[in-house]
């Protein structure tokens, strides 16, 4: 069978999608560790790590979708907003699975990313339990220093994370001295 053609990636587009650094009191942040696969959203042995994120609702508020993805995720909603990047991409690697596929049709994600900062307590964090009928996503989970994290994702995933380790910097500082 023939290679895609890479023009046709290139003619789909991005999927809408927040992601979420969620920073507590010593300036790390929550990172969940991935425990399958989701077609083009691949892991990869030593980089099943990675920060929250999710897909945007049609007219959903971006706020209110990193908020809903967080809780959906981890069941973390004792947070507040810090800060947000502008819109970064990645591209999804080639895959070969069904064009059915919910992301089949999306040649990559267009993500905002929202600086939270945890005002809860740890016991509040249970990435295990499915919420609004999504599947778990992470089989556990840690906090992480913001500039270590780039090195854990998969590596399509690394530019944005170093941009966001970049612009949230200032939020990795620790709340408690």
């Amino acid at each position: 069978m023939p290679a895609a053609d890479p023009g046709m990636t290139r003619a789909k587009p991005y999927r809408p999608n927040v992601g979420i650094a969620l920073f507590n009191a010593a300036g790390q942040v929550l990172i969940g560790r991935r425990f399958k696969d989701d077609g083009p959203e691949i892991i990869l042995p030593g980089l099943e790590w990675q920060m929250p994120q999710g897909g945007v609702d049609a007219g959903e508020d971006l706020r209110e979708a990193a908020m809903r993805e967080l809780w959906e995720e981890t069941g973390a909603v004792s947070a507040d907003y810090l800060g947000e990047t502008d819109w970064l991409t990645y591209e999804f690697p080639s895959v070969d699975g069904p064009a059915s596929h919910r992301l089949a049709q999306f040649r990559g994600q267009r993500q905002k990313w929202f600086a939270l900062r945890f005002t809860g307590r740890d016991d509040e964090i249970d990435p295990l339990t499915s919420r609004n009928g999504q599947p778990a996503e992470f089989d556990s989970w840690r906090w992480e220093r913001l500039d270590c994290v780039a090195d854990l994702v998969v590596p399509f995933r690394r530019e944005v994370y170093r941009a966001v380790a970049r612009q949230f910097a200032k939020f990795a500082q620790s709340k408690t001295s």
